[in-house]
């Protein structure tokens, strides 16, 4: 039976300053990168078939996936990149400090725009410096789909034709069957597929956390349905790790 892997990329440049990142590309910081190596050595030791690669287009999923494989022994693997598995749109509070914007607002408010499914925060303005629609890596994608602001329930929306049509398709390939397809990915991307694959209600999703640097591997039956789930390595790192994300509002 395949496996699905889900990676949440390491530790970011802006996660370190507790800035909302969304779209904004920035690279790993040193912890990051060690976040991803360990990630590898859990997937080497756990002696996961890995046979294709999925990653957004944004350099600190791309490069926890690169220093993952490379640790795993497996940079060799064809890769997949799409938009879609983008983390999610943060609108005009792209850039802002986590703490300083729930000293704004408040902290329910904040809570509303990071974690309900349904309420997006404000758009960032037409032509605002900050945009995606000029960045050559989306000069494929229809303007109109690259989004000025998200909610959850927006991500899955465009997260999940890519799961049906894309990974889904790998996983059923006779090139992964027995093996692995691996998603490096973001909080967000990852929250999309874990609630379209698992079921999960609105309420629960949004009270899910992903943590960094920790595989997340899902069992699959025949027909792609989930049949055992957990995280690589120890449960308490990852809980704790979990924790450690939803503590970045203060």
């Amino acid at each position: 039976m395949p496996n699905l892997i889900l990676l949440r990329h390491g530790q970011s440049e802006w996660n370190e300053l507790n800035l909302f990142t969304g779209w904004h590309d920035v690279d790993l910081t040193p912890h990051g990168e060690a976040e991803a190596r360990a990630a590898g050595r859990l997937l080497l030791e756990a002696a996961l078939d890995l046979r294709v690669l999925h990653t957004s287009l944004l350099t600190r999923a791309i490069r926890t996936a690169e220093l993952s494989l490379h640790e795993a022994g497996r940079s060799w693997l064809p890769v997949r990149r799409s938009w879609r598995l983008n983390e999610r749109h943060y609108g005009d509070l792209t850039g802002k400090d986590k703490k300083e914007t729930a000293e704004a607002f408040g902290m329910e408010q904040l809570k509303l725009w990071r974690r309900s499914y349904d309420v997006p925060p404000p758009p960032m303005p037409e032509g605002d410096p900050r945009s995606s629609k000029l960045d050559p890596r989306y000069r494929d994608v229809d303007p109109y789909k690259i989004p000025m602001t998200e909610c959850l329930k927006d991500v899955v929306a465009r997260v999940t034709p890519y799961l049906s049509d894309v990974i889904a398709e790998d996983l059923r390939s006779e090139g992964v069957r027995g093996g692995a397809v691996l998603v490096v990915a973001h909080g967000n991307s990852i929250r999309a597929l874990r609630k379209v694959m698992q079921n999960i209600d609105d309420e629960d999703i949004a009270e899910l956390e992903i943590p960094t640097g920790i595989p997340y591997v899902m069992k699959l039956d025949e027909s792609l349905e989930v049949v055992e789930a957990q995280y690589l390595g120890d449960p308490a790192a990852a809980a704790a790790a979990a924790e450690a994300v939803a503590r970045q509002a203060g």
